[in-house]
This record gives C-alpha cells, structure tokens and sequence, in this order.
C-alpha cells in the first residue's frame, strides 16, 4: 500500500491528512475501534458516495460518465443516487469512464459490495494489466474479446 493513501476518500493526500501508517498507529493505540472510528468521524462509505466524491474530485459530470460507461442513463442516474445497485461489470464500466487508477477501481468495487479485482483470475488480469496500461472501455473491451473473455457490457 502506497504510504500516501488515505483512509477515504480518492485523489493526492493534502497536508493536514493523516497517511494511513499514521493512523493505523492511532487505531492501535486507541482503546477500542469504536473510539478511534467515531474520533476520526471514519464510516461506511457507500458505493454512491465514492462515486460522487470522485466525479468531483476529477472535475467530472455524471452524465458524461454515464454515457461513456455504456450505461442506461436512467440506471446511471439510480447508481450515482444510492438507489440501485449495479453489478461488479457495471462499476468496472463506471470505473474505467471515470478514468479511475487500480486503487479507485478496487475501492467502488469494494464499496458496491463485490469482489475486487483478483490478478489470479484470467479476466480479471486482463482487466487490472488494461486499467493500469490506461486504457478506456472499448481497448479493453476488445482485449477481453481477443482473449476470449466475456466484454464489460454484455
């Protein structure tokens, strides 16, 4: 884990935040988890506000990303509000529209309740070594399809 990750939230670690080494120390020193998390005002992040924090974050607008993900805009709309939970291939699609780095990918996967990426799955490799190369949902869309994957999107 990089020393300049923070606990939540996405993007460069600003001056007055903890690295998360700092805090792991405080959590260990703490007399209890509920003491530290309440102190730290640390909670359940859930999928629709990462998903917000990082389109502000990245100076993005929900509708381009919806669009650019291949996503229903309705639906699209559902997810950024809380009020539908997409599948593990819908976040990837979101994900990868947003631009978002390994770590960003992991954490909406996380905070949508499914599996993170897994390098020792065959599509799930191809997809980690494409969004670490930087590339967008059709480039990885057709490595899936050249290695014979299933696509994102169906």
């Amino acid at each position: 884990m990089m020393t300049g990750d923070k606990t939540t939230g996405a993007g460069a670690q600003s001056a007055d935040e903890p690295l998360t080494d700092e805090l792991l120390h405080e959590l260990l020193s703490s007399p209890s988890p509920i003491d530290f998390t309440e102190a730290r005002g640390i909670t359940h992040r859930s999928l629709a506000e990462y998903l917000n924090q990082l389109l502000e974050a990245k100076g993005l607008k929900r509708a381009d990303v919806v669009r650019a993900a291949g996503i229903n805009e309705t639906f699209g709309y559902q997810i950024f509000k809380g009020q539908r939970n997409p599948s593990r291939d819908k976040v990837l699609q979101l994900a990868l529209a947003m631009g978002c780095d390994l770590l960003e990918t992991n954490r909406l996967l996380k905070a949508a309740g499914v599996n993170e990426l897994y390098c020792k799955d065959r599509r799930d490799a191809i997809i980690l070594f494409c969004i670490d190369r930087g590339l967008g949902l059709l480039e990885l869309n057709e490595e899936l399809y050249r290695f014979g994957e299933e696509p994102l999107g169906g």
